[in-house]
């Protein structure tokens, strides 16, 4: 959807109001909770679009900064918007066809009953569309039909009341943003989004709405946003970097080993393994993995005596690892500062409240554990952030594997993450062997592949950790005033208190790492 609006003048006598369309939780903890709120502080005012309670936003109120919140409005599905969508969801997969976007139509034909028949219906359809080169006029279509809904006509009252210079959404996937972005761009007012993550491009569903400008994390996912969308011109796509790693480069929020150790009940004096685990549909052995490593611990094969903290995924069930907890008391638990929903499926990331408290306690995992064991996850950069070592599970427990295919052959065969195995970022056990070889080689030698978790990190990001806030800040001005967005005025790379420490070989990145 990649046509443009007239932006309107703003006054430059003050602050420049952006109405942050804010659909989950992660882009709460992004530009809320994260430095990009003290970056625009004095030039940007902020009023956030959130379907969150009326009780839940004092939790992002303080320090004497109340924010403008206005309400997020949720649309619901008819049976005509629900095969348009899927119908384009099939023809945005079919037309890309990578490896991810095979994987994502096998998950995206579950159901039952009538909506398995309608989904099977969306593929069909989606298929001959793709062929015909149709995904475009079914997004096309789509708005079209939401043009029409009482939600966009009440986006577009109160767009007009609050007069905005820019519309911008944290995450361009969720389709209730489209209401919100149409009545924006029938106003006249310019719309923004940043690609939310490294895999939305080529193993996620269709960017969700027409927005005029997108930003981007580095080279890399802008030549990917070409490719699969070469209508939208090139000077509408804007290099920033990744907004949620910025806490990394922040010193600040790290606490001494002692005291981190002490706050997750651990013992200083013994290296910490972190297992950091998916939801259950995407990565459903973990508990399997987990309780494999405490054993493999159990009987020595694992030098040192470690420990292992396990990270859950926010929206984690603790019932999932109540009985790896139960055999192994030694496990520590670590569970992400947030508020979830009882209802704890994937969906619960759109009620899932970041704290506060979440954005040290992260940094300081990453900071202070001597490893990363997950499979296949985004985590795998927030460690390298730290420069910590990485392994990722590539075996299955069960026979026959979960994905119908050994688990080497399904997540690392995904686009976004070839580059972690091309670059040697991280090892990859393909055996109970090899796992316990690749944590024995880490536990001894640390400083293993600094240089290509550096060369990694510099490929996938492009722009240092810590300078994202005060490039999306710049850019949103500049798309607010009318301007070209050029690197003009934004900052050049900024040394932080992680990096001064760094030897010369990393010093363009703030990957932290003692010897």
């Amino acid at each position: 959807m990649p046509t443009t609006s007239t932006p309107r003048a703003h006054d430059p006598r003050k602050a420049m109001t952006v109405a942050l369309l804010l659909p989950d939780g992660v882009g709460i903890r992004n530009f809320l909770l994260g430095p990009f709120r003290a970056e625009a502080q004095g030039r940007l005012s902020l009023a956030v679009l959130s379907a969150l309670p009326d009780d839940a936003r004092a939790l992002y109120d303080g320090d004497g900064r109340r924010l403008e919140w206005a309400p997020y409005q949720v649309y619901r599905d008819t049976p005509r918007l629900f095969m348009l969508r899927n119908t384009l969801l099939y023809a945005h997969s079919f037309s890309i066809d990578t490896f991810g976007m095979r994987c994502l139509r096998d998950v995206a034909r579950a159901g039952k009953g009538k909506r398995r028949i309608a989904i099977a219906a969306a593929r069909w359809i989606g298929r001959g569309a793709a062929a015909l080169g149709g995904a475009r006029w079914l997004d096309r279509r789509l708005a079209a039909v939401v043009e029409d809904l009482p939600e966009t006509t009440r986006y577009r009252a109160l767009l007009a009341e609050m007069r905005p210079a820019v519309l911008f959404s944290s995450n361009q996937r969720p389709y209730g943003i489209l209401p919100a972005v149409l009545a924006a761009r029938s106003l006249g007012i310019p719309t923004a989004t940043c690609i939310f993550s490294w895999d939305n491009l080529t193993s996620k569903g269709p960017i969700a709405a027409p927005f005029d400008h997108y930003l981007v994390w580095g080279d890399l996912m802008a030549r990917e946003l070409r490719q699969f969308y070469p209508e939208i011109p090139a000077d509408r796509i804007h290099v920033v970097g990744a907004v949620q790693f910025d806490p990394h480069a922040d010193a600040s929020l790290l606490w001494p080993r002692e005291d981190f150790f002490r706050r997750i009940g651990a013992d200083p004096a013994r290296p910490l393994l972190c297992y950091s685990s998916g939801e259950p549909f995407n990565s459903p052995e973990d508990q399997d993995h987990v309780e494999l490593l405490l054993n493999l611990i159990r009987q020595g094969r694992i030098a040192g005596n470690p420990q292992v903290v396990l990270r859950p995924t926010p929206t984690a069930d603790a019932r999932r690892f109540a009985a790896v907890r139960r055999r192994h008391p030694e496990l520590i638990y670590s569970k992400p500062d947030w508020l979830v929903a009882e209802d704890t499926s994937w969906e619960t990331w759109a009620q899932a409240l970041p704290l506060e408290g979440d954005v040290a306690l992260l940094a300081n995992l990453a900071h202070h554990a001597d490893m990363n064991i997950s499979v296949a996850s985004t985590m795998t950069l927030d460690f390298l952030a730290h420069n910590r070592p990485v392994v990722n599970v590539a075996f299955d427990i069960a026979d026959p594997p979960p994905f119908d295919r050994p688990l080497w052959e399904y997540y690392y065969q995904f686009e976004h993450y070839q580059p972690v195995v091309k670059a040697g970022a991280a090892l990859f056990s393909r055996s109970v062997d090899e796992f316990v070889e690749h944590i024995n080689m880490y536990l001894a030698k640390p400083r293993l592949h600094d240089e290509n978790r550096r060369r990694l990190l510099e490929q996938e990001l492009g722009v240092p950790m810590g300078e994202a806030s005060p490039r999306i800040v710049e850019t949103l001005l500049q798309i607010g005033r009318g301007q070209q967005v050029s690197s003009v005025g934004i900052p050049a790379s900024r040394p932080s208190s992680l990096q001064a420490s760094k030897p010369s070989s990393l010093q363009a990145f703030p990957v932290s790492r003692g010897a």
